[in-house]
């Protein structure tokens, strides 16, 4: 082998190295970045549920309050439909 070919086969295993650790360094970003953006969306999935299940309780009495409100506003259109028709009954026609 020539000292050319013995200097050019030194400079092409340097690039060689040196792109093999670039291709190591980009793979290890990417697996990195990948466990990153799933642990984000882990956290918000938890943090999601977490602050459902705190404010669960406050729902559901608002809820039993509206409920309760329905079925007083059912009982007054009921009460306005009775003194209606009682009104129909006892006036003149």
């Amino acid at each position: 082998m020539t000292p050319e070919e013995k200097s050019l086969l030194e400079r092409t295993y340097k690039l060689v190295e040196e792109n093999n650790n670039i291709l190591i360094s980009m793979r290890r970003g990417a697996r990195i970045t990948n466990i990153m953006r799933i642990a984000y969306w882990v956290v918000i999935l938890v943090v999601s549920f977490g602050a459902y299940y705190a404010i669960q309780p406050y729902i559901n009495v608002m809820l039993g309050s509206l409920s309760s409100l329905s079925g007083l506003v059912g009982n007054v259109n009921a009460a306005n439909d009775a003194a209606s028709s009682i009104r129909d009954l006892i006036s003149p026609r």
